[in-house]
Parts: C-alpha cells; sequence; structure tokens
C-alpha cells in the first residue's frame, strides 16, 4: 500500500512547486549587486587589445553594460534597438564582448553596426562570472555613482525600455529622459 502512496505523495509536493515556477517571469533573474557598486573590471578593448576598459571609463555616468556575443540570436534580435538608443544619444552603451570568438566580434559589428562607446573583450569569462552574468544578452542600468540599479535578462527592446529601465533612469542620481 505504502508503494503506491509515496508517488501520490511526491507528485503532491511538486505540484505547487511547478505552480509557483509556472508564475515567474523567465527575463527576471535577481542579481546580488542591484543597488551595490558594480563589480571592479578592466579588459582589453575588442578592437584594440592594448587598451582597456574598466569601470574608471564611464565613471560618473549613468550608462548601460550590455553583455553580447555573436552566437547570441538575442543579441541579433536587439542589435537595432541598441544602435537607436546610441544614434539618438539617449544613453551612452558599453558593451561586453562575452565568451566569443574576437575576429568574429569584430566583423559582426562592422556588418551590423557598432552601438557601443566601448566594447571590452571578456574572452575568458573572468568579468562575466564577476558580474554574475547567466546568458547573452544581459544588460545592467549603472548610474553616476557606479551603482547597478537595474538588471535586464534578454533582448532589450523599446517596450522593455519604456517599460523598466526609463522609470529607473529618471531617479539615477538625478539623471532625467
Amino acid at each position: 500500500m505504502t508503494r503506491y502512496l509515496l508517488p501520490i505523495a511526491f507528485f503532491a509536493i511538486l505540484i505547487p512547486i511547478f505552480v509557483i515556477g509556472l508564475g515567474k517571469d523567465p527575463t527576471v533573474l535577481p542579481s546580488t549587486f542591484l543597488g551595490k557598486s558594480a563589480p571592479e573590471f578592466e579588459l582589453p578593448l575588442l578592437h584594440d587589445p592594448a587598451q582597456t576598459i574598466s569601470n574608471k571609463t564611464f565613471a560618473n555616468q549613468v550608462v548601460l553594460i550590455n553583455f553580447w556575443a555573436t552566437w547570441c540570436v538575442g543579441c541579433r534580435q536587439e542589435h537595432d534597438f541598441l544602435k537607436q538608443l546610441a544614434n539618438n544619444n539617449i544613453i551612452p552603451v558599453y558593451g561586453i564582448n562575452w565568451r566569443d570568438d574576437r575576429q568574429r566580434a569584430i566583423e559582426w559589428l562592422n556588418e551590423l553596426g557598432d552601438p557601443y562607446v566601448m566594447s571590452g573583450f571578456d574572452g575568458g569569462n573572468h568579468t562575466g562570472i564577476d558580474w554574475g552574468v547567466y546568458a547573452a544578452p544581459e544588460t545592467f542600468l549603472i548610474d553616476a555613482s557606479g551603482t547597478v540599479v537595474y538588471k535586464h535578462l534578454g533582448p532589450l527592446n523599446s517596450y522593455i525600455w519604456q517599460k523598466e529601465f526609463v522609470p529607473r533612469m529618471s531617479t539615477a542620481n538625478g539623471a532625467t529622459m
């Protein structure tokens, strides 16, 4: 008799877990850095490995840090929107080319256009690990004090921009949008 009740009890325990999981937004992953200083990093530039990009590069600015890769379908989906942000001077967008091939990344930007003020190259995933990156694309909103204000997993588009980023940008150290 217990051999029949045990599987039923097991599934009875799992059902609430599945129901709770179904109600979660898969693009919202918690970041341990929300409200804290962005992790320190220094990476070689994608286009010029002799030069670097670091937190000091964008100090005292409200910026986006976008982790991207050429193998990432979502990165291609959001690319035109990132170019719109850059072309309209809405916010400086800094890229971190993540777990990728340097030459492919350069060719990709030459082909599709380069929305980034600068792109660092994180081929070894050291910075991605430090920032808690799960998958590309991931975009962080950093305020002028260097604090992580928001983290978005997945491709950016105008709807997400208006809903999630614009309200946070208007309060990021007095910045207005």
